[in-house]
């Protein structure tokens, strides 16, 4: 129970009706949760408006209303409360409910296009590794030390933040690692939040189906850094041109990682394998379980945070090199007859270029890359042909199939991938809606040195379709027809 008085601070509050002098028993803006004593929190979505639900909600008990607008019918015994940006308050409401929570570990968040999940989920390791007590806000999962949650969004919603939060600091983390997506700035899911640190990974085509322009979709990212507070500290690429833009504006420390210029964290690629990475970090070499160019950038971003913090150089490169890749990032599963499949959570044009881009690098011999890619549906269309045409031109052989069609219909998604497909490439591609058919008929085509790439849902372990999600793990179907001996799994 906390005293609302006590939790509206920062809220932007313009007027109240009632006496702030009462206690609720929790904070919510989803009508479905809310109980006798409750506090709701009207806010205005892209698809549902809060504020038609504040009769429901007052008749299962809510006893306070945070809105944007007055209900024309106001009840004598209910405290209202009108604030500027409902979305702005619920971040602070939620963050002094459970006691600012961020305040009191290190919370250090990660944005940008792609990496976001492999930086944040390795920086977890690494201090784990190190010995500390952490926490993880990821795509792939939620974990408090070595309880893992189950993760719905990049980014949760304030309320659920910040009791995970509560949670991590009662549980004795010292640090927090989180992804933060475009979407939580942009609904101020995380407003609130204490930030010790920011990490900028690049900035390329994605989330245009919310954001509309790529400037707004930038706008969103930099959003995050002009936040963060006097103290905290703000590490960029700038071999990406976003790099410095980010930090423009923020309070920050500035710190820039970079493989081509000068910068406070310098590496250098001295081999590219499989196997692995070699490489140089401000002049020390090393061996790391990571492969591909685009890791060497993880990797230095996950060492410049841990130095800047105050970890020694050494114990970070030691734990480091130890890691392996996330689950769903270039996850390599060896089939029999010599043959290499890759699962990767590529969903964007620019990933999509990165992971065949190093498998052309990293591969052995004359063996032809097969790749199974689609496109994920009610999200940007605008980069369905885009995936397409880089898969042709950086595959021998190409099929085009479902990813998350969700509420589309898989074959319009697929035809719409199809215009990328340019008449000198149409020879090597198959199109095939069904997902597992689609993976079986890549495995049926490989030959001994050949790598199939399945791309876009990672580590996923269903697929969506017209609402409801079916089991569907692109690892375990890769084995049932790459592997003969099951019991080698």
């Amino acid at each position: 129970m906390k005293q609302i008085n006590d939790i509206i601070s920062h809220c932007g509050v313009k007027e109240v009706r009632g006496s702030l002098e009462q206690s609720c028993l929790m904070v919510s803006a989803d009508s479905s949760k809310i109980v006798s004593g409750a506090l709701f929190v009207a806010v205005k979505g892209t698809r549902v408006d809060g504020h038609n639900y504040i009769d429901q909600v007052i008749q299962k008990g809510a006893i306070a209303i945070v809105c944007e607008r007055m209900p024309s019918e106001i009840h004598p015994n209910i405290i209202y409360i009108q604030v500027e940006d409902s979305s702005f308050a619920l971040g602070h409401l939620a963050s002094n409910f459970y006691d600012r929570p961020s305040s009191r570990l290190k919370l250090v968040g990660v944005t940008g296009t792609n990496g976001k999940t492999t930086i944040a989920s390795l920086l977890f390791e690494l201090y784990r590794g190190l010995g500390y007590t952490a926490g993880l806000f990821s795509t792939v999962c939620n974990r408090i030390n070595d309880e893992v949650l189950p993760s719905t969004h990049t980014t949760p919603d304030p309320v659920k933040l910040n009791q995970i939060l509560a949670e991590m600091v009662e549980k004795g983390c010292t640090h927090c690692f989180m992804e933060v997506s475009s979407h939580a700035v942009v609904q101020h899911r995380i407003t609130g939040l204490v930030f010790q640190g920011g990490i900028f990974t690049n900035l390329t085509r994605d989330h245009l189906d919310y954001h509309k322009t790529f400037e707004e979709y930038l706008k969103a990212k930099k959003g995050f850094f002009d936040a963060l507070p006097e103290g905290s500290y703000a590490l960029v690429n700038i071999d990406d041109r976003n790099g410095n833009v980010m930090v423009q504006n923020t309070k920050a420390k500035v710190y820039r990682y970079s493989t081509t210029s000068m910068a406070d964290f310098r590496g250098s690629i001295l081999e590219n394998q499989l196997s692995g990475l070699q490489m140089t970090i401000n002049g020390v070499e090393a061996w790391f379980r990571l492969v591909g160019a685009f890791n060497a950038y993880n990797l230095l971003a996950i060492y410049g945070a841990a130095c800047i913090d105050g970890v020694d150089s050494t114990e970070a490169l030691t734990v480091l090199s130890g890691l392996e890749a996330v689950e769903g990032r270039f996850e390599c599963i060896q089939g029999d007859g010599d043959i290499t499949a890759v699962v990767d959570y590529a969903h964007t044009p620019d990933a999509l270029q990165n992971v065949l881009n190093t498998i052309k690098t990293v591969s052995s011999g004359n063996g032809r890359i097969i790749t199974v890619v689609g496109a994920g549906g009610d999200r940007d269309a605008g980069k369905r042909p885009m995936m397409a045409r880089i898969a042709c031109e950086l595959s021998d052989q190409v099929i085009l199939t479902s990813d998350n069609p969700r509420s589309e219909d898989p074959e319009a998604i697929i035809a719409e991938m199809k215009a990328g497909v340019e008449i000198v490439f149409a020879r090597k591609v198959l199109y095939i809606t069904d997902r597992r058919e689609a993976i079986r008929t890549a495995c049926t085509l490989a030959l001994a040195g050949d790598v199939v790439l399945v791309a876009g849902k990672g580590h996923e372990k269903y697929q969506e379709i017209k609402g409801v999600k079916h089991p569907f793990d692109d690892k375990e179907i890769l084995r049932e027809f790459l592997i003969a001996d099951r019991e080698k799994i």
